[in-house]
């Protein structure tokens, strides 16, 4: 499979508390780690980024899904909650998905959550290894 992009990004300064910089600019961040484990909650944390990138690749994988079943979304939206767990093991992540559809009725909301699930690359990337729940705001 060929690859169409790449999105290069430097790590630098004491991880959780440096920098990060993608190679064309446009992200140029400092990290912080949150307060509830420690940090001074100043800055975005690497489990913000995960998110904000989760929850846009997951609405663009709803929105294709949506267009080809030809159901027209307005005021849609998707949060991605990304939760740090502690273990003995280490650290791990998971994921909820919040999908709010408005006006989409409950059977048809499930089948194109369930199809963007399937689609989208973080979903994929993740699959079998963070788990992941989807769920559907009423509205």
């Amino acid at each position: 499979m060929a690859v169409v992009y790449t999105a290069e990004v430097t790590s630098t300064g004491d991880g959780r508390n440096g920098a990060v910089r993608s190679s064309d600019g446009l992200l140029d961040l400092p990290l912080t780690s949150p307060k509830a484990v420690g940090g001074s909650g100043t800055a975005t944390n690497p489990e913000q980024l995960f998110a904000a990138g989760y929850a846009a690749c997951f609405h663009s994988a709803l929105r294709v899904s949506a267009r080809e079943s030809k159901v027209a979304l307005t005021e849609d939206t998707v949060v991605a909650a990304v939760g740090l767990h502690k273990e003995e093991s280490g650290f791990h992540l998971s994921v909820v998905l919040t999908v709010e559809l408005p006006g989409i009725d409950a059977a048809e909301a499930r089948r194109l959550t369930d199809a963007a699930h399937a689609r989208c690359p973080y979903s994929k990337a993740v699959r079998g290894n963070v788990e992941v729940r989807v769920d559907i705001a009423a509205v």
